[in-house]
């Protein structure tokens, strides 16, 4: 969303587009600088994106056909301590 916001607030505005999406413009201003400045990220978000990168390479290493299942268990077997829950959005 914060992209799409950012591709027309030129035209329309931040706040017009947020009145009509689900999104107040602090939502919007918070998210575009946390993507400037990736330390002002929660320690959540800083840890869910090292687990995507490793997702996605275990994901990668097996042809793009392992299932949630079989990534956990290898992430598991590498020792990385991850909940079979925790997904890879492309």
């Amino acid at each position: 969303m914060v992209s799409f916001i950012g591709e027309h607030q030129g035209i329309y505005g931040v706040e017009p587009i947020c009145r009509v999406l689900p999104i107040a413009p602090s939502t919007y201003y918070e998210q575009k600088t946390c993507l400037a400045n990736p330390a002002r990220l929660s320690e959540r978000a800083r840890r869910d994106a090292v687990l995507h990168q490793e997702i996605r390479r275990v994901w990668d290493a097996n042809r793009q056909v392992y299932g949630a299942r079989k990534v956990w268990r290898q992430l598991r077997r590498e020792g990385i301590d991850v909940a079979r829950c925790t997904g890879l959005s492309a």
